[in-house]
């Protein structure tokens, strides 16, 4: 009995390669028209430090001193009188607290409470 060798393969079955390469040919035909869609529409404003001067922040300043005591513009309000100050007067950019350094800490707290009670939902505490 005689064994049969096979023959060696002397060349290369390129028909896989070709149906791949094919395969990514119509991915990237219908993937590139689909790149050109991204990016954000923005309009830029063509007079950028007019709009910014125009535009001055509106900020109610509460000043809470060292004996706990509370003054929006030079003028003392009650805790008890603070909510609906800031209520009948509420600013669009928010409220800003301003404790003295030897402020009680508690003081500065109900006066956070009384702004998010009026409804104000943008609150900085700074340095006074």
């Amino acid at each position: 009995m005689k064994l049969k060798r096979r023959d060696a393969f002397n060349e290369i079955n390129i028909t896989p390669l070709t149906d791949i390469f094919l395969v990514l040919l119509i991915i990237m035909m219908v993937v590139a028209p689909l790149l050109d869609q991204q990016g954000l529409n923005l309009l830029v404003p063509s007079n950028v430090e007019q709009q910014q001067m125009a535009e001055t922040p509106q900020i109610l300043t509460i000043q809470v001193t060292d004996n706990n005591e509370y003054f929006i513009k030079d003028t003392h309000i009650r805790i008890e009188e603070l909510e609906e100050y800031i209520r009948t007067n509420k600013t669009k950019d928010g409220v800003l607290i301003q404790p003295q350094e030897n402020a009680n800490h508690g003081a500065v707290v109900k006066a956070m409470d009384a702004v998010r009670n009026a409804g104000v939902s943008n609150i900085a505490i700074g340095e006074g």
